[in-house]
Parts: C-alpha cells; sequence; structure tokens
C-alpha cells in the first residue's frame, strides 16, 4: 500500500473535507459523552439550543464569533504564503492595548466621533502589524524560523500589556485593580441588538473576510502571495519580489490579529485586562485549519466554534458534563480536518 499525490484533486472532495471532518469530530466527541454517562444527541441538541435558543444565546454566538473570525483570517492569510503567524494571541493583545493608549492623548480627545473611532480601529492594526513585522525581519534577515519568536513573542507582549495596566495607563479609578483606562465614549462601536453585547463589530470582521476573499482571488498580491506559499524558489524564479510580498502578508496577517483586539476592546470589554482573550489567537489557527485555508469558509469555522464554546455551557449545568467537551470537539475537529486534507490530495495505491 502507497499513497500518491492526486494530480487534480476534486474540487467536490476539497469542499467536503471539511464537512467530513467536523462530522468526525463530532461522533468521537459523542463517544466521549456516551462515556461520561450522557445521551450524545440530547448534548447536542442541548448545545444548538443554548446557542441559538433564545435571543442571549444567539448574540452571545456572534458577539464570540466576531475576533475568532478575525483571527482565523489572520492564520489563514500568513499560513497561505507560507509564513507561519503563531503570534496572534500577542498581535491581539497589542492591538487592544493600542485602543485605551490613544485615548490618553489630550488632541485625540477633540477629533469627531466617527474619526475616534476609525483612528482606534487602525492603530490597533498597526500594533498588529509591528509585533509580526519583527519576527518577520530576522526570518529575512538571518534566517530565524518566526514559529518561534512568533510563540515567544505572544508572552512578550501579554506581560508588556500587564506592565502597561499596572503603570501608565492604569485605571485610577478601578480601586486597584489591574486594568487599564477605559475606551473612549466616542470609540465604543455601537451595538446591534438592544440588551445585547452584540457589537458592529461582527459586520467589520464579515467585511474582512469578504476582502480577504476579493484580495486573494482577485489581486496580482493574491497570485503572488499563493506563488510564495506553494513554491518559494519557482515564485521567485518567475519574478515574485518574495521579500516585499512576505511583508505585505505580514502587515494584513497581523493588522487582522491586532484588529481583532481593538475591536473586542471597543465592543465588548471597554478596558484592557491580562484575562481579555480567552486564547483567541491560539484559536484563530484552528479555525484556519478548518476552514482550509479559505477567507469565507473561516466565517463557518469560527461560528462552529463559537457555537460549541457558547452551547456547552448550557449543555453543561443541564448534564453535569465538564464544559471542556467543546475544546475536546474543536481540537478532534483540526486533527480529522488534517487527515481529511491528506485523503483529499492522494489517494492509496495497491
Amino acid at each position: 500500500m502507497r499513497f500518491e499525490r492526486r494530480d487534480h484533486p476534486s474540487r467536490l472532495v476539497t469542499v467536503l473535507a471539511p464537512i467530513g471532518a467536523i462530522l468526525a469530530a463530532l461522533v468521537v466527541a459523542g463517544v466521549l459523552i456516551a462515556i461520561a454517562g450522557a445521551n450524545p444527541f440530547r448534548a447536542y441538541a442541548l448545545i444548538l439550543k443554548g446557542a441559538f435558543g433564545s435571543r442571549l444565546g444567539f448574540s452571545e454566538t456572534l458577539t464570540r464569533a466576531t475576533p475568532l473570525i478575525l483571527t482565523g483570517l489572520a492564520a489563514a492569510v500568513a499560513f497561505r504564503a507560507r509564513l507561519w503567524n503563531i503570534g496572534g494571541e500577542g498581535q491581539f493583545y497589542l492591538g487592544a492595548l493600542a485602543v485605551p493608549a490613544l485615548g490618553m492623548i489630550p488632541a485625540f480627545a477633540a477629533l469627531p466621533g466617527p474619526m475616534v473611532m476609525v483612528a482606534c480601529l487602525v492603530v490597533g492594526a498597526v500594533a498588529g502589524m509591528i509585533l509580526l513585522l519583527i519576527p518577520l525581519g530576522l526570518r529575512l534577515k538571518f534566517g530565524v524560523d518566526e514559529v518561534v519568536t512568533t510563540l515567544l513573542l505572544n508572552f512578550v507582549a501579554v506581560l508588556f500589556v500587564s506592565l502597561m495596566i499596572e503603570g501608565v495607563l492604569k485605571d485610577p479609578l478601578a480601586f486597584g485593580w489591574p486594568q487599564s483606562v477605559p475606551v473612549p465614549d466616542h470609540a465604543v462601536l455601537p451595538k446591534l441588538m438592544d440588551r445585547s453585547r452584540l457589537h458592529a463589530g461582527l459586520l467589520i470582521a464579515v467585511g474582512m473576510a469578504i476582502f480577504v476573499w476579493w484580495l486573494q482571488s482577485r489581486t496580482v498580491f493574491g497570485m503572488r502571495a499563493r506563488a510564495a506559499g506553494l513554491s518559494p524558489r519557482a515564485a521567485a524564479f518567475a519574478g515574485v519580489p518574495l521579500g516585499r510580498t512576505l511583508i505585505a502578508v505580514a502587515c494584513l496577517s497581523g493588522g487582522l490579529a491586532g484588529l481583532a483586539g481593538a475591536i473586542e476592546v471597543m465592543g465588548v470589554k471597554g478596558y484592557v485586562t491580562t484575562d481579555l482573550s480567552p486564547s483567541y489567537g491560539y484559536s484563530g489557527i484552528v479555525i484556519a485549519m478548518l476552514a482550509n485555508l479559505n477567507p469565507i469558509g473561516v466565517i463557518a469555522a469560527a461560528l462552529f466554534s463559537a457555537v460549541m464554546f457558547v452551547g456547552a455551557d448550557s449543555m453543561s449545568r443541564a448534564l453535569s458534563i465538564p464544559s471542556y467537551i467543546a475544546d475536546v470537539t474543536v481540537a478532534l475537529s483540526l486533527l480529522t480536518m488534517l487527515v481529511a486534507i491528506f485523503l483529499a490530495q492522494y489517494r492509496v495505491r495497491r
């Protein structure tokens, strides 16, 4: 038995691979739920009910999916060009920190409301860009592996945020609690639903997914980025400027992760703390792989993850099963997705 690479992978197989991977993960997770003493079908029904069965659940699911879409896009854009950005978590935090930092500038408060909001989003994106351009520069100049540098910079970024919110950005009205000064009033994103946390950041996230899809499939930059990811040597031989292409990819990827942090603090939290992100940056890697690096697929993958995380809480209370089954299911989805991608690209020969 041997594996033989397919010359032209079927488009149908490529589309069905993520669906099959998620179904396989749900089957395996269902076995674990059954071992825990609960009915898997009832458990999944309760997850769906918790995520969509009420106004609160529906709004919380979409709110949770918003940063996941952006961090998933950040990972997908970078991985498509073979730039291994594992630093989405740190870029997320720096993007969030940039918003209250900008609000402390006296001249900034005098700007009109819409300009304040746009400026906060732009500065958050730029903060994420800078954090990714550092390891990319080390790779281009010295050949340093960006997997290690981007991963380690996550811890540096979180510690830097902790330093800032305990120092110059500390809120004097927080009674000693480690949090930043609040986001400027004009920078708070408008709500999409009354009496909920769902905000306009969802529209920005979906719009960015459509923009990235257009950028990758309809522009010269997208063609160059795909060529750099498929074969850097062949791309360089064909005249693709690899250095400039990777710098542009890093700006887009880091900017998306930083934008996710800015939107989260402007739309949900209102101030920065060190527990702002429940691993949104790392979850973005899983989402990008579940979507097979497709920007539109990232929306569906982020929604799936949000449903699991939000619905698992109500399911856990009803069936007395740990809510960590959501993390297990998402992790299993990643593993089964990797197998599905492999089988879509290779066939078994006797």
